[in-house]
C-alpha cells in the first residue's frame, strides 16, 4: 500500500530562534513585524525543514518513509 501526506503547513511547526527573528522582518503600514515561525519561502526553509524530517522518521527514511519538502510517502505491506 502506498499512502501520499502533505505536511500542510509543516514549515510553520519549526521555531525561529529568537536572535534570528529580525532578520525575517518586514514592515506595513500597519507596523514592523518578524516571524517567529518558519515560513515557506526563506532561502534555507527547505533544507531546514529536510533536516527536522529526516531527524523525526531517523531509520525510517528511504525503508517505508521517502520525504520531499513537505510531501512524504509512506509505503506498507497492509491495509
Amino acid at each position: 500500500m502506498l499512502s501520499m501526506l502533505d505536511g500542510f503547513s509543516g514549515y510553520n511547526q519549526i521555531e525561529v530562534s529568537p536572535e534570528d527573528q529580525f532578520k525575517t522582518a518586514f514592515t506595513t503600514p500597519w507596523g514592523t513585524f518578524a516571524y517567529s515561525r518558519m515560513p515557506f519561502g526563506l532561502t534555507n526553509a527547505g533544507a531546514t525543514f529536510q533536516r527536522a524530517m529526516d531527524f523525526a522518521f531517523k531509520g525510517m527514511m528511504g525503508k517505508v518513509i521517502v520525504v520531499y519538502l513537505d510531501d512524504l510517502t509512506v509505503f506498507s505491506k497492509r491495509r
